[in-house]
């Protein structure tokens, strides 16, 4: 199955006296890179979480996002956090002896400041840390779930699109090979056809040297070799659209290989119509090089 890069999934639950929600988004990336917004005192579980995400995902830049707010079942207590008032008076003294600034904080001055008292919950207490590390891999595994579901369902428009630009580049390759030996005799007719229009008579026509160059220009231009790697290369994309393992990267490499191909045959032929057909084709796998980019 193929998957897209892109996706979204969220969930909440709650626990230990919060609502904790759970929002990830992924975008495309070349690598698997995780990038996680939690509570500070949280972050114990950041690597847990990590790698909860690496397990799902293979590629693409993932954004995990975890809030929590209390719920009015909470049993809160506000604690004072002393380190922090004894910071703030020691700051207010220096801003008075060293600049002269006159005035006093009051006691409401020094509760409305940041971090000067705290939230402790006593169903926190409770809760044990492996039953916190639970319920985050639960919340987030369920997002998960969501984002999964999306990037699937994604993928498979991506498959099915490449799939037929696939069945477009197989048509040009057929019209390709049917063209390849018709291109050696008309340009076997046309060169005949020059020479008798300039034999005044004044020189014989030698057929065994007008053979010779007409076997270098079927070797110089013959493209057999490219058109049967280009086979192959159709072959293993439309494998790696069935497979179960991410293709983005494959898929790449290997239509870098065919754009080698047919910038080798639109050189090596001197035909009109097949020039015209090389064309197409860069211009189709361009499209396909645009689309598998979403592809993880």
């Amino acid at each position: 199955m193929s998957f897209s890069m892109t996706g979204y999934g969220q969930s909440s639950l709650q626990f230990g006296g919060y609502k904790i929600t759970f929002e990830v988004k992924s975008v495309n990336n070349r690598y698997c890179e995780v990038v996680l917004r939690m509570p500070r005192d949280w972050t114990v579980y950041e690597d847990m979480l990590r790698r909860q995400v690496q397990g799902h995902i293979k590629r693409g830049r993932v954004d995990v996002i975890i809030n929590r707010e209390h719920t009015e079942e909470s049993d809160l207590a506000q604690v004072l956090n002393r380190s922090a008032v004894r910071s703030y008076l020691k700051s207010a003294e220096q801003l008075r002896s060293e600049f002269g600034i006159q005035g006093e904080l009051q006691l409401r001055d020094i509760l409305l400041m940041p971090g000067v008292t705290e939230f402790k919950e006593d169903a926190h207490a409770s809760a044990s840390d492996q039953d916190f590390k639970a319920a985050l891999e639960r919340g987030l595994d369920l997002s998960l779930e969501a984002l999964m579901e999306m990037r699937a369902r994604e993928g498979g428009f991506l498959a099915a699109d490449l799939s037929l630009r696939l069945g477009h580049l197989e048509e040009l390759h057929a019209e390709m090979a049917g063209l390849a030996p018709v291109a050696v005799s008309e340009y076997r007719d046309k060169l005949r056809q020059r020479l008798s229009g300039l034999n005044d008579g004044t020189f014989p026509f030698e057929e065994h040297k007008f053979g010779m160059e007409i076997a270098i220009f079927a070797d110089r231009c013959n493209i057999d070799e490219e058109l049967t790697r280009l086979y192959s290369h159709f072959e293993q994309c439309k494998a790696l659209l069935k497979g179960s393992e991410p293709a983005g990267r494959k898929l790449d490499f290997l239509i870098q290989e065919m754009n080698r191909e047919t910038n080798t045959i639109g050189s090596k032929c001197n035909h009109l119509t097949l020039v015209n057909l090389t064309l197409d084709m860069k211009a189709e796998l361009e499209k396909i090089r645009e689309q598998a980019a979403n592809l993880e």
